[in-house]
């Protein structure tokens, strides 16, 4: 039982935490699904739409969508596959990806600042949590 309550326990802190770290945006006009596509592209580089509609996790024709409303705010770009011509490749442009960087900024200095309240102990713990989540989650 005690094993329930803390799985509860953290569920409700990531989501928590997650919920208030992906309000730190710098353009509320852009879509938080978005953003995360964009992000996607930041880490992994350039992916056809269907590779990056499965990392994300939704069909193919919503992240067609989004790639479309990227590509009108000028953060993406598509090109033909080098190899497959029934396909293209997404790339973030250079606007992309200053946004994608000053949005972890922003998301950063606000975690930054809630760490910088805490006792080092505090702060070690969550070292010590933050390694152990990150196993969890197979990041390792």
């Amino acid at each position: 039982m005690a094993e329930r309550a803390l799985a509860s326990r953290l569920r409700l802190a990531v989501v928590r935490l997650n919920r208030r770290l992906r309000a730190q945006r710098i353009d509320q006009t852009v879509s938080l699904t978005q953003i995360a596509a964009m992000s996607t592209l930041h880490k992994c580089g350039a992916l056809t739409p269907g590779k990056l509609a499965a990392k994300e996790g939704v069909q193919p024709p919503s992240m067609t969508r989004v790639i479309t409303a990227l590509e009108e705010l000028g953060f993406v770009e598509r090109s033909p596959h080098p190899t497959d011509g029934r396909q293209a490749i997404v790339t973030l442009t250079g606007t992309g990806r200053k946004f994608v960087e000053e949005t972890i900024s922003v998301r950063e200095a606000w975690l930054d600042r809630k760490l910088a309240g805490l006792s080092g102990a505090e702060r070690e713990v969550l070292t010590q949590a933050a390694e152990i989540i990150d196993r969890m989650a197979g990041n390792e």
